[in-house]
């Protein structure tokens, strides 16, 4: 591996103290922000968010509201990382030392075999249970593929709207739902006063910290880059970006809290573990409110989860070209590192057909313990190293944290350090 260097400083000193953005730049607030957060919220968020309101009804909705806030708090940081200092997030966790790069290089690889399969199969149940016609690992490949042909060969604008059309479907057709569950709303003032009730400590964390948080909030600054946002001049509009795309999740997420507390609660069911759960749902759906609003509930649902198969094709792919392109010595921001790119593209083959052989093999145990051990680890990773790169000499001093931001992005370190302990707890206790 090439040697570490220290962070490079933005070239023009001037757009690095001017925060403006320019009028045209504060109207282009619609981007990155909103890919990340799509991403980010996947089947298995939904289905932890619908058994917390089917258990505790509203009483875990402050954590949801702290959990808007820490990712934003999370997903700024990267994006004024990259903004201020004109480097990719990859190159400051290298700054960091080489503990970063070893850590980040494996898990890449084993998180993006195990996604690959797993998030292929969350698209293709709502579909296999609408079109019985082909079973679950037919449309699961046919989702793969889809996936695949959106993100090699379209360009980022291509793939930016294409999300923006599956949020609008995500949120219409859960927040439509929740409408119509008629949500109890002194119930849910009273549920924003943090406290934890008996048994709840699992699902307090997981709404905290868990819905909406990927990998793929590292990828935000990568995508800032594409979106052609890679100054100091875009920090306002970056700001704005993120804020509103999560308080539009954290709308979403609210929306599958009402529907856990006031149907699934009501109809005295308990939903299967992942996202089997969804389906029991659209099950207790039909039969309370037909075929349409039931129907309605899994185009939701696919769209949720399509939304995660492309976000991750893309933003992660261009998280290994530009780790592959820097341990290969050569400048993010190369063609090979970018989308299209030789580096990329392997990575976009890695995700969509090794992933395939589990479809047949099943998930073996010790690849199931890799993940679920690697995957509980990167959030708090996340966390601590934007501590590091957000203080000291790796960033321009105006754009460095303050004392509010650091206690704030503290705390956040803390709970996923918590959450992460949690989870890995969990994995080793169901191979064991």
């Amino acid at each position: 591996m090439a040697a570490d260097t220290p962070p490079k400083r933005p070239l023009n000193h001037a757009d690095a103290v001017d925060d403006d953005g320019g009028s045209e730049a504060k109207w282009k607030i619609v981007g990155p922000g909103l890919v990340v957060a799509a991403t980010g919220v996947g089947a298995a968020d939904m289905v932890a968010t619908l058994v917390a309101g089917s258990r505790y009804g509203y009483a875990l909705l402050w954590a949801v509201i702290l959990g808007v806030v820490l990712k934003i708090i999370l997903v700024e940081g990267a994006g004024r990382f990259t903004l201020a200092t004109g480097l990719t997030i990859f190159e400051g966790w290298r700054s960091l030392g080489k503990w970063t790069t070893w850590y980040f290089g494996p898990y890449i690889m084993i998180w993006g075999f195990i996604y690959g399969a797993t998030a292929m199969s969350s698209a293709a149940l709502p579909l296999a249970a609408v079109f019985p016609v082909l079973p679950l690992t037919a449309w699961a490949v046919l989702m793969g593929l889809a996936g695949f042909v959106m993100v090699w060969f379209g360009r980022y604008a291509t793939f930016e709207k294409i999300t923006a059309v599956l949020v609008g479907l995500m949120f219409v057709t859960v927040v439509g739902l929740a409408v119509i569950a008629v949500p109890n709303i002194p119930a849910m003032f009273v549920g924003l006063i943090p406290m934890i009730p008996a048994g709840g400590v699992f699902y307090t964390l997981a709404l905290a910290g868990g819905v909406g948080g990927t990998i793929t909030l590292a990828a935000y600054g990568y995508w800032l880059r594409e979106k052609g946002w890679y100054t100091p001049k875009w920090m306002r509009v970056m700001r704005i970006d993120n804020s509103m795309a999560y308080v539009m999740t954290g709308i979403f997420v609210v929306a599958m809290l009402i529907v856990g507390a006031e149907v699934v609660r009501a109809a005295g069911v308990s939903l299967a573990s992942g996202d089997e759960g969804l389906l029991d749902l659209y099950d207790v759906l039909k039969a309370r409110y037909g075929d349409v609003v039931g129907t309605g509930f899994l185009i939701g649902f696919w769209a949720a989860s399509f939304s995660s198969i492309i976000g991750v094709w893309n933003g992660v792919s261009l998280m290994f070209a530009d780790f592959w392109g820097n341990i290969r010595g050569k400048a993010s921001g190369h063609p090979d590192t970018r989308i299209g790119g030789k580096y990329f593209r392997f990575y976009v083959l890695w995700l969509t057909f090794p992933p395939m052989i589990l479809f047949q093999l099943g998930q073996p145990i010790g690849l199931i313990l890799a993940y679920g051990v690697l995957g509980s680890l990167f959030m708090p990773f996340l966390a601590v190293t934007l501590l590091g790169l957000l203080n000291g000499r790796r960033i321009p001093k105006q754009w460095a944290n303050k004392l509010h931001t650091n206690l704030a992005l503290g705390f956040t370190a803390l709970l996923f350090i918590a959450l992460g302990v949690q989870q890995l707890w969990d994995n080793i206790a169901k191979v064991l």
